[in-house]
């Protein structure tokens, strides 16, 4: 009975031993982080990965928003880096996912990472570029001579009345 329970803790600690660095292995990097999540286009976005592989020579962070950009281990941290990116002035308006491409092939990707905001369409105002029609100068030019009559026939009859 001993025995069994002894091989049976044994398998339990060499199985739980196993698979922790390999866990630890599949969590770096584990987050990224980005701010502002909105922006415009042409703006900087400033990106933070959390993992210890991504302090390494040669990681990156890219977007089909930006350029690949290389990350800077954060001073005081052992596991963050960071990256300061220009969003792209013709990048297309709607969320935007970042990968992380940290040391020895390990990735992170986040979708919906942050969101680059549609341009303003300036517009006419409900102008139109071809000018007044025909019709529209005679709506127009009438409005003009009723609110004329109206006026003078009411002045008119002030006039008349201050007389009595």
């Amino acid at each position: 009975m001993r025995t069994r329970a002894l091989a049976v803790s044994a398998a339990a600690f060499a199985a739980i031993g196993l698979a922790a660095p390999t866990a630890g292995a599949w969590s770096d990097p584990s987050s990224i982080q980005v701010s502002p999540s909105t922006i415009a286009p042409g703006g900087q976005l400033t990106v933070t990965v959390e993992g210890s592989s991504c302090r390494m020579p040669g990681s990156t962070v890219t977007s089909p928003a930006f350029p690949s950009t290389s990350l800077t281990p954060v001073s005081g941290s052992r596991t963050k880096s960071t990256a300061t990116v220009r969003v792209n002035s013709n990048a297309t308006a709607g969320s935007h996912s970042i990968t992380a491409n940290c040391g020895e092939g390990r990735t992170l990707t986040r979708s919906n990472a942050f969101t680059v905001l549609g341009g303003v369409r300036g517009g006419l105002g409900g102008s139109s570029l071809t000018g007044a029609t025909p019709t529209d100068v005679a709506i127009g030019g009438g409005l003009v001579a009723a609110a004329a009559l109206g006026g003078g026939f009411f002045w008119m009859r002030r006039r008349a009345e201050s007389r009595i």
